[in-house]
């Protein structure tokens, strides 16, 4: 039963794919109400990532056209629009759907905003909160009860909604790749949300991770936790992971750049390294050379979101400040548009934070 909840919202919709005329502020939404076993929360922030601007642009191609207009999800998909975007949701429940004990309304709540689609831990029908239902950038959610988390922290609603999609992708890169004490890992993007987060879990694990970063941005990734910096765009990388590496070798790339950068990459790597991905912001299609993959005994892993699994390790680094926040910025819901430009214009780093007006 719902109490003192409005008909409607603020919120920001999803029109279509395309450019930021795509995304509607809008007054009227309806507000959404807890089907059974789920719970209504009222947002106080949500934290912004690459695969909403991704999503919005359909930039995603299919198997047989890299360039094609589309979404996220290769086989299946589950957007439609209008659309509510935004993942790393955080709020208050205020009310609950029928088989939901009403002692959770009251509940300060991080979303886990992974629909997992199975009972096991596969990611082979993953789907998330922000496409196959609507997500955080508006002033009400509708979610399942469990996807629901108490978090034991005394972080800010804002700093707490930096985590969930960049942290929990991360944790999956590294869990994917096998990232153990001692090793060194290489991090492309490294001041980017999920690039700053793998930075500081690698640190959790106890493996030295060495930044790749813009200029302008070493001292940041070094006040973060990474062992050393190498300034992209300057000079020849190979040679500047190696000098920054102080002779270790690379165990593992976890990369989010992508384009030309890729091939260096693998060069870098150690005979039977591993490379992980779960992005390619400078270019998703790459030339592979299968010999250096092969003579090397390369493994390379595809990665997206994370499993229950590695959501409750997050959540245990969160409550034993393993890892910390870090607020690029922070936006109404009515300043969108702009929070958008200045999130692909990348000056900033950590995550940008959208809040209701």
């Amino acid at each position: 039963m719902m109490h003192s909840v409005p008909k409607t919202m603020t919120a920001v919709l999803l029109t279509g794919h395309g450019g930021l005329e795509k995304l509607v502020y809008s007054r009227d939404v309806p507000v959404p109400a807890p089907a059974a076993g789920e719970v209504l929360i009222k947002v106080t922030a949500c934290g912004m990532n690459n695969t909403d601007v991704w999503v919005r642009e359909g930039a995603y191609g299919t198997e047989d056209d890299p360039s094609a207009v589309s979404t996220w999800r290769r086989h299946g998909n589950t957007l439609t629009f209008p659309r509510i975007q935004g993942t790393d949701t955080v709020g208050h429940i205020i009310a609950v759907g029928e088989g939901v004990d009403r002692a959770r309304i009251g509940e300060r709540v991080m979303v886990d905003f992974s629909i997992y689609n199975r009972d096991d831990d596969s990611l082979a029908d993953i789907d998330y909160m922000g496409h196959g239902r609507d997500g955080g950038y508006a002033e009400y959610m509708a979610l399942p009860a469990e996807n629901a988390h108490v978090v034991a922290t005394d972080l800010t609603d804002v700093e707490l909604a930096t985590f969930c999609c960049a942290y929990l992708t991360g944790e999956r890169m590294l869990e994917r790749a096998r990232l153990a004490a001692g090793e060194t890992v290489l991090v492309t993007g490294a001041s980017g949300g999920v690039g700053s987060a793998i930075v500081q879990l690698a640190r959790a694990r106890g493996a030295v991770p060495i930044a790749v970063a813009g200029p302008g941005k070493e001292a940041a990734m070094l006040e973060i936790g990474a062992e050393a910096v190498v300034t992209r765009g300057q000079g020849d990388l190979t040679e500047g992971v190696e000098a920054a590496s102080g002779g270790r070798l690379i165990d593992v790339v976890a990369d989010l750049v992508g384009g030309p950068l890729f091939n260096d990459l693998l060069k870098i790597l150690r005979p039977e390294g591993r490379y992980t991905t779960a992005g390619a912001i400078a270019g998703p299609v790459v030339q592979l050379d299968l010999r250096t993959m092969y003579l090397k005994q390369l493994e390379l892993h595809g990665s997206s979101q994370g499993s229950r699994a590695d959501f409750r390790r997050l959540v245990r680094y969160i409550e034993e400040k393993k890892i910390r926040p870090l607020v690029g910025g922070i936006y109404p819901l009515s300043e969108f548009h702009r929070a958008q430009t200045d999130f692909m214009a990348k000056n900033f780093v950590g995550k940008l934070v959208v809040v209701p007006d």
